[in-house]
């Protein structure tokens, strides 16, 4: 994207915070939006609302891609006033002239292509939001091209995959839904088992059943829970109520501590089998060292499988690969041998397709006609008031990956060894708050301690931290507020206050006298 930027590419940067991609070396955004955290919807209304009145909209790509009538009652709403940049300038507090002069950039330009990550994703309207971009695209006749699309950036390695497998409750692999009958019974056939056609929960639905008491037990891999998930206390009162725990990861992590039973799990370099990534190009990996624990992860399941009284009959990950590829029409291509003469393919690969699909959607959308979608915006009820004034919003830096249980065992600790707080200057000078200062971070939900640092690359009334150290607990604060549709919790809107402080939160007090008793444990 730099060397695009480099090369003469245009660029619009939406952020409440000023980012190196927003100005660095021989790097500068053409616009940079920074709106308040939960106002994307107001935003990308807005842009369309530009590209609508001003005729920069594609007429024959949606003739011919889309549907006429959800078309035409989308147009009906994005043309009213409430979705005019005039309208979105309070919510989103970027004033409407640069709204505007930014969405007449995107909605000209010969190719543009929308990048997001978690904070698109990462609200009580992230669906909605995926709407609104989708909406603009179509519009604009930017799907379907190289240089254009809708294009989700993964936050961790082979979520992409993960995905593709089924590890939603209500798909199966290849995204198909589980409450589909012919997709069901392909994997009835072939499992000799009986698939319940209701979708399971997610993982914060889980943790609700479990404080109410029913939900009794949970088999994690690889993630840790307790460190990532918002309202920490909420999901420790979760994990204290299950019956039984299992963690099955590198590390003894935060979520471990709360564990019945630890299983190993094995790193990339153990590894033999294909990672997928957000372009959904599948890759192989292969080891350069037998398993230290002696297994594989996918062995170790297999056996806990057979112990609980289903037997499978893996032989190694190859197998496993070519019976995604009987069952998954998407991958029915894939293979072991295939990647090894190719090197990698994006899915969809198959009969139609047999060395891969590097742009979808290219002649016509996957589900036929594109459908416009209405996206009226709906204000997350976590609202600032007199209490709680700032807007806290989070996120990851460069050198710290997730809640860097890997990376904070690495010399990637002599950038960046802690969280901390960034706060405008005015903000902080009516609090008392000095540069390096320790500061005491509260919400509704809880309260936790961190180290200030004041800048002008947050604005005023928006705060921010990262969450890579458990020493922080910095979703202590956060809520449990969610997507509508996906449930993914809104990480990017809390209401906060801050003060100062001179001593550790009573959270912060707790966990270090926990994991000191842990440790004795341990010892003995």
């Amino acid at each position: 994207m730099k060397k695009r930027i480099r090369d003469g590419a245009k660029l619009i940067v939406i952020d409440p915070r000023k980012t190196d991609i927003v100005e660095s070396p021989h790097i500068k955004a053409d616009f940079h939006l920074p709106i308040l955290p939960g106002s994307n919807v107001p935003l990308i209304n807005a842009f369309s609302h530009v590209a609508v009145h001003e005729n920069l909209i594609d007429h024959d790509y949606i003739k011919n891609r889309c549907e006429e009538s959800a078309f035409n009652d989308w147009i009906e709403f994005i043309k009213d006033d409430s979705n005019s940049p005039e309208a979105a300038q309070q919510p989103t507090g970027v004033d409407a002239d640069i709204i505007r002069k930014a969405a007449r950039l995107y909605a000209s330009g010969d190719k543009s292509a929308i990048y997001y990550g978690l904070g698109v994703t990462e609200h009580s309207q992230g669906s909605t939001m995926v709407m609104g971009m989708a909406n603009l695209a179509m519009a604009t006749g930017n799907v379907g091209f190289i240089g254009a699309g809708v294009n989700p950036l993964r936050g961790q390695n082979n979520v992409q995959g993960s995905c593709d497998m089924g590890s939603f409750p209500h798909e199966l692999p290849g995204y198909r839904p589980i409450t589909d009958d012919d997709a069901r019974s392909v994997f009835e056939k072939k499992w000799n088992v009986k698939i319940q056609k209701e979708a399971g929960l997610r993982s914060v639905n889980m943790f609700d059943a479990a404080v109410g008491g029913e939900f009794k037990g949970i088999y994690i891999q690889g993630e840790d829970f307790v460190q990532s998930e918002p309202n920490t206390q909420h999901i420790e009162e979760a994990f204290r109520s299950m019956e039984c725990v299992v963690v099955q990861d590198l590390f003894l992590t935060e979520t471990s501590n709360f564990a019945h039973v630890f299983l190993p799990a094995t790193s990339f370099l153990e590894k033999n089998g294909t990672f997928t990534n957000a372009e959904r190009r599948i890759n192989r990996v292969r080891p350069v060292m037998k398993p230290i624990t002696g297994k594989h992860e996918w062995e170790i399941t297999q056996e806990l499988a057979s112990a609980m009284g289903y037997e499978m009959s893996f032989n190694s990950s190859e197998e496993i690969l070519e019976e995604i590829a009987e069952l998954t029409p998407t991958f029915t291509g894939v293979s072991f041998k295939k990647l090894d003469e190719v090197g990698s393919v994006q899915w969809p690969c198959n009969e139609s397709a047999p060395l891969g699909t590097p742009i979808m959607h290219v002649n016509e959308f996957v589900r036929g006609k594109g459908q416009f979608m209405i996206t009226d915006y709906v204000p997350t009820t976590e609202v600032a008031n007199r209490k709680y004034p700032l807007l806290l919003t989070t996120g990851r830096n460069l050198v710290q990956y997730n809640v860097g249980t890997q990376t904070r065992r690495t010399h990637n600790n002599l950038w960046a060894n802690e969280d901390v707080l960034e706060i405008h200057p005015a903000d902080a000078s009516t609090r008392g708050i000095n540069n390096d200062s320790l500061v005491l971070l509260r919400s509704r939900k809880g309260e936790t301690t961190l180290k200030a640092i004041v800048t002008e690359k947050i604005p005023a009334g928006v705060v921010y931290t990262t969450f890579h150290n458990p020493e922080t607990g910095a979703n202590v604060v956060t809520t449990e507020n969610s997507d509508w549709a996906t449930n993914c919790p809104e990480y990017k809107v809390t209401a906060v206050e801050i003060e100062p402080a001179n001593h550790r939160s009573k959270w912060q007090k707790n966990r270090e006298k926990d994991i000191n008793q842990l440790g004795q444990i341990l010892n003995t």
